[in-house]
């Protein structure tokens, strides 16, 4: 009778894969799916302003799933797993430096209708694995810009146009090495915008991150 209610109990608890819903292995992602991740090479996607642009993994599979269902489907315990794929191509980057880590914001009107920035979430547990720090407020989202995915490029450069700003109340030193995360980029649009800011408030120490790529940049 112990036996089976252990067995019962197993069930019921048992954590399915978020991917493909298996509960094999009592794992937010199964090792199956897990291969399943493309992976980038560990070097340069982009340079903008300067500023080293790394993506993590191709914009498919698990990662695409992985995106939606912490942005949209409040699937916030998905944070952990976004922050170990990142943490995982990070260390193969070689970078020894101490970053502040900075992720990218949503505008208030997109966190009350959330209830929360999935890329605060994310880049907490990041911070959790790397020893850094996350300053959630240095950077503010000011314009209620449209989802960029959807957008042309033309579009997209007018849609984030002066979209950022930063908190002057946060005591962020100039020489301070900082990482910009995110979960997508797509053009280096967004990351682009963010950069400019930052430099033209004397921030220089700058790389930019994103959880996935699309393969072909438009």
């Amino acid at each position: 009778m112990i036996k089976f209610f252990e067995k019962l109990l197993s069930i019921i608890y048992t954590r399915p894969c978020f991917y493909c819903n298996s509960t094999k292995e009592d794992n937010i992602l199964c090792s199956k799916c897990r291969r399943k991740i493309n992976y980038m090479p560990p070097s340069v996607l982009k340079e903008i302003y300067g500023c080293k642009i790394y993506a993590c993994t191709l914009y498919e599979d698990v990662t695409k799933k992985l995106i939606k269902d912490l942005k949209y489907n409040k699937k916030k315990y998905l944070a952990k797993l976004q922050a170990e794929i990142m943490f995982e191509y990070f260390s193969r980057l070689n970078l020894s430096d101490n970053f502040l880590v900075l992720s990218v914001p949503i505008h208030k009107n997109r966190r009350k209708e959330r209830t929360y920035n999935h890329m605060d979430l994310a880049a907490d547990e990041f911070c959790k694995l790397t020893g850094f720090k996350n300053n959630k407020k240095f950077l503010i989202r000011t314009k209620d810009t449209k989802k960029q995915f959807n957008l042309h490029k033309a579009e997209r450069i007018k849609n984030i146009k002066n979209a950022f700003d930063i908190n002057t109340n946060e005591n962020v030193n100039k020489d301070e090495k900082l990482l910009i995360i995110d979960d997508i980029t797509a053009t280096g649009i967004t990351f682009e915008e963010i950069i400019k800011l930052l430099k033209n408030n004397g921030y220089n120490n700058l790389t930019a991150m994103a959880l996935a790529t699309p393969d072909i940049w438009n």
